[in-house]
């Protein structure tokens, strides 16, 4: 999963990927790590959704910029649009057939 540093760099990731999922966590959050393995697992079920993961620690004005007041935050965009956000307390199972819906709607001509 590849992990990224600026706002520069998000940007950028969400805007050249069809698909672009984010998730965005803290490093002294012990839901967002709890998390994390749980999100991959739904996520691997939707090959082409690229993933990237940013710490909010290492990125400070992400707040700012994404309007993020907790953590963790999980952000899907579809063509640099944003289409779903969760924060806090995920449902995985409610989070992935949001998910579902999106990539397939997303896959049609």
């Amino acid at each position: 999963m590849n992990e990224l540093f600026s706002i520069e760099e998000i940007e950028h990731f969400v805007n050249n990927h069809h698909l672009a999922f984010l998730y965005i966590s803290k490093t002294n959050c012990g839901v967002c790590h709890a998390l994390l393995p749980k999100v991959k697992k739904v996520m691997a079920e939707f090959p082409k959704i690229q993933m990237a993961f940013v710490n909010a620690d290492d990125v400070p004005n992400i707040a700012g910029h994404l309007f993020i007041f907790t953590a963790p935050v999980l952000i899907l965009y579809v063509d640099g649009k944003e289409v779903l956000r969760e924060a806090r307390f995920v449902h995985v199972e409610q989070f992935k057939e949001k998910v579902k819906k999106i990539y397939f709607l997303a896959e049609q001509p």
